[in-house]
């Protein structure tokens, strides 16, 4: 999402079923019951959290490839005349800026400057000479939200807003195998397809967005098709896959890839109690932007709060013992509470458990001494870390 949305039963998020909800199933539904996939509700949709070995899974995205169905998250789409002033209004970030075929990570605030989601906002190909057309992807816990936001805010404007969430399924091939997948599958320009960058074109003869972008840390691919097209897409992947370690990937092991990425999870991370600066992402707030946005009078004073005395800072943590740290509990120095855990999960990749933090800024450098998590009141030593705790050799 930001960016994006995964699924939380490491964090404690996953919510039980009602008898009254229904759930929405992704068009990839059948296909992941047939892989044996453990399903989960998440955010009101039947997702897999797991095919088999979530350890395995997330070993595979970052030596080989993971193939994910993340037809969960909402697609919004934006037109129009004033489809950019809109936009820039409505969100923090200068969508207007934003060249034909690139993306951009942004939020969308309340006027209190409260975040209400992260977002990557894509500007597609122009359809008319006059008319602009974004596609903003929010999280699937969110979509709503945002949806009515915007709704709310193109008041005046010469745009439309339309949810797009069912016209769209959204695959993901990530790891540094994707490219030569996804190479064998199309005759778009790949090479010149920069990070944060999508262009249309084909896949396995499917036509998609075709966007260089992810939520694990690695190189790779996420692919917006029509629904009716994202089984074919998903087995011609499969196929083009089987030669180099492509496993099908569930939203477990996208949480702790992302976590090991140092990105933020909506929710632990990011909520509406925080504005971007407190969560340390004041760079994505433009105020030299043309006109005025919704919130730029509390982000303004929240920066302004933010260089004089700087809020709890996000860190990494790794653990100097086996027990595993989550979101909720204390963080701890000299006997007094200093912060608290956001995320946390053992890491694959390091071999011990991890987890993002905001922590007094006192206590947030590198190495500070003294530092633990209270797990069910005994008090494990912790060693701050700078994030990402893992960043992908290029």
């Amino acid at each position: 999402m930001g960016r994006n949305d995964l699924a939380r039963h490491a964090l404690g998020d996953i919510r039980p079923m009602s008898s009254t909800e229904e759930l929405r199933h992704t068009a990839l539904d059948a296909l992941h019951r047939s892989l044996g996939a453990t399903m989960t509700d998440f955010a009101g949709w039947d997702m897999p959290l797991r095919y088999g070995s979530e350890r395995d899974e997330h070993n595979a995205v970052r030596t080989k490839a993971g193939l994910f169905d993340l037809s969960h998250m909402g697609e919004i789409t934006v037109t129009g005349p004033q489809a950019a002033a809109l936009l820039n209004f409505a969100l923090v970030g200068n969508i207007a800026s934003v060249g034909v075929g690139r993306a951009r990570y942004t939020m969308i605030c309340r006027a209190d400057g409260g975040i209400l989601d992260d977002l990557i906002v894509y500007r597609l190909a122009e359809t008319e000479a006059a008319s602009s057309t974004y596609l903003v992807v929010a999280n699937a816990s969110n979509a709503q939200v945002v949806l009515d936001a915007l709704v709310e805010r193109s008041a005046g404007f010469d745009a439309e807003v339309r949810d797009d969430r069912d016209a769209y399924a959204l695959i993901a091939v990530q790891g540094p195998e994707s490219p030569g997948i996804l190479k064998s599958l199309t005759d778009a320009d790949l090479d010149g397809l920069k990070y944060y960058a999508g262009l249309p074109g084909t896949v396995a003869g499917v036509p998609a967005l075709i966007a260089r972008t992810g939520y694990t840390g690695e190189d790779g691919f996420e692919l917006f098709v029509k629904p009716e097209h994202a089984v074919e897409l998903w087995q011609a992947l499969t196929k083009a896959g089987e030669g180099v370690g492509l496993v099908p990937c569930g939203l477990s092991c996208r949480d702790t890839l992302r976590l090991e990425a140092g990105m933020p999870l909506y929710g632990h991370e990011l909520s509406t109690s925080l504005t971007p600066f407190d969560a340390g992402l004041g760079r994505v707030v433009k105020f030299e932007k043309e006109g005025d946005f919704v919130g730029r009078e509390a982000l303004t004073e929240a920066a302004a709060r933010a260089s004089q005395n700087p809020p709890r800072v996000l860190v990494g943590l790794i653990a100097e013992g086996r027990r595993v740290p989550r979101a909720g509990y204390p963080v701890v120095a000299g006997g007094e509470v200093i912060g608290e855990v956001t995320s946390g999960a053992p890491s694959p990749t390091l071999g011990k458990p991890i987890a993002m933090a905001y922590v007094d800024a006192a206590h947030s450098a590198p190495g500070t001494a003294g530092v633990g998590v209270d797990i069910r009141g005994s008090h494990e030593p912790y060693e701050v870390v700078a994030l990402p705790f893992y960043k992908r050799q290029k």
